[in-house]
């Protein structure tokens, strides 16, 4: 299943096992397993041969930079245009911004310390659901099944804020504008046209400097609707429980603004050393990259107080050409952004369905390749324009996936691979994370779940929203 790093081809290795078996085979061999997080860096730094899965997608090929710009790029997209709504208002100033550092820092930390995870026992794991089956047997498919779920409804969000671009555009060029669901379509199209062209997440390079091109315009006219509107509200409004649950809710939107839960995917496009080079990406999406979704949410917030709308665009007071630039430019930048958070499902159906021993041009794997984007995006395409209101589901999977992904299960691979060996404040360290976390994850998905039972009485099919 396995080939050594120096025999595999960076673009297609020759499938040798296609099945998750041995992942869970390797369970035999967990008791043995004496890495460090120090020792396997080490072991990466010092050119140490190691074993790579088998995959139709590039491994080992971009640079540190590329990839701090792929991070930057794909978090800074449209989403951004609903974090003051979604994140400020609930908390306010002083809370919002203490939340917003806290949450930044711990997945950061997250993060950090998965990327040194990469590599175990002289194995380079590819896949975060490789990773979790490695080390814990039974892990395998829930890792899988959180991972998925919020890459597709990611990938659904996604496509509503693309079609909810174009329909603003349209609402400024047109005095009769058309419905939601016209646009849905076409913005299915484009994300599975670029996904079929573009088809790694390596391959995306070309695209990366559209990244942030829209925000110098959208702060401008955020800064002039700000000094003009003297009457702001800041308050937080609505009953004590209201208040909490709706807290709850903007914490569980900030982790979904920092952080993917598919970092080990991203990391294995990286040229050794991969965990170094994974820990400069990350302090570029954490630095650059949150001062840019940070700064537009702020001064959202600061622009029109606890008034500000869910879709920013629509409350904006420049120029008509400003507000269909920053709707064309959202546009532009959901389509890349999503490629990112979808490429996951990709790599998983083009390994199973490809030719690996095939190049990516051959006849066979791009006839594969097109039924396969095609499946992914009509499915999700059909179901976004069906319920329109995803966005409220895409919270709940967000609290329910992405907190146990990105903060509870890499203080489990430290626990179960070192844990004997880091000490006794270690241990309490990672224990503490992990309850935390957990009792986090479960108040959060609360709160998500009390959202969609209060608005379902406005939610109707193929609803123009």
């Amino acid at each position: 299943m396995y080939m050594s790093h120096t025999e595999c081809n960076p673009r297609i290795i020759p499938d040798l096992s296609a099945s998750s078996t041995t992942h869970m085979e390797a369970g035999a061999k967990r008791e043995a397993m004496s890495s460090s997080l120090g020792t396997e860096a080490d072991q990466e730094h010092n050119g140490s041969a190691y074993t790579i899965a088998a995959t139709a997608h590039a491994v080992d090929t971009d640079s540190w930079q590329q990839v701090g710009l792929l991070l930057v790029t794909s978090f800074n997209c449209a989403y951004v245009l609903s974090f003051s709504n979604l994140m400020l208002v609930p908390l306010g100033w002083g809370w919002g911004i203490a939340c917003l550092l806290i949450v930044a820092a711990a997945a950061w930390y997250a993060n950090w310390l998965l990327a040194g995870l990469h590599v175990i026992d002289g194995q380079r794991f590819i896949r975060y659901r490789d990773l979790m089956g490695f080390c814990l047997r039974k892990m395998y498919y829930i890792t899988w099944s959180l991972q998925f779920s919020i890459q597709l409804l990611g990938n659904m969000g996604f496509i509503l804020l693309g079609a909810r671009a174009l329909k603003a555009i349209n609402v400024e060029l047109s005095h009769s504008p058309a419905r939601l669901q016209w646009f849905i379509p076409g913005t299915g199209t484009v994300f599975f046209a670029f996904s079929y062209l573009v088809p790694t997440i390596s391959a995306m390079r070309k695209w990366l400097a559209m990244t942030v091109a829209y925000d110098v315009t959208l702060l401008a006219i955020l800064v002039k609707d700000g000094k003009s509107n003297r009457q702001k509200d800041y308050g937080v409004h609505g009953s004590p429980a209201e208040k909490a649950f709706n807290a709850l809710g903007a914490v569980a939107a900030i982790l979904v603004c920092n952080t993917s839960g598919m970092l080990t995917e991203i990391q294995s496009t990286l040229r050794s050393p991969a965990v170094r080079n994974m820990r400069r990406a990350l302090a570029v999406q954490y630095t650059a990259g949150a001062a840019a979704y940070y700064g537009v949410s702020a001064a959202g917030y600061w622009a029109y107080g606890s008034a500000v709308l869910e879709y920013l665009p629509d409350q904006l007071g420049g120029p008509r050409w400003a507000v269909v630039l920053i709707n064309a430019a959202a546009f532009l930048q959901s389509v890349v952004s999503q490629h990112m958070f979808t490429a996951p499902v990709h790599e998983a159906l083009d390994t199973r369905l490809q030719r690996l021993h095939e190049g990516t041009s051959s006849r066979y794997n791009l006839t594969r390749r097109l039924c396969a984007r095609g499946l992914v995006l009509a499915f999700n395409v059909l179901v976004a324009a069906l319920l329109p209101f995803m966005g409220d589901f895409v919270n709940l999977f967000g609290s329910f996936a992405l907190v146990p992904l990105t903060l509870v299960f890499p203080s489990m691979i430290v626990l179960k691979i070192n844990g004997k060996s880091r000490g006794r404040w270690s241990r309490i360290w990672h224990w503490g994370i992990i309850a935390v976390s957990t009792v986090l994850g479960v108040a959060t998905t609360a709160a998500a779940v009390r959202l969609i039972f209060h608005n379902a009485r406005v939610y109707h099919f193929f609803a123009d929203m």
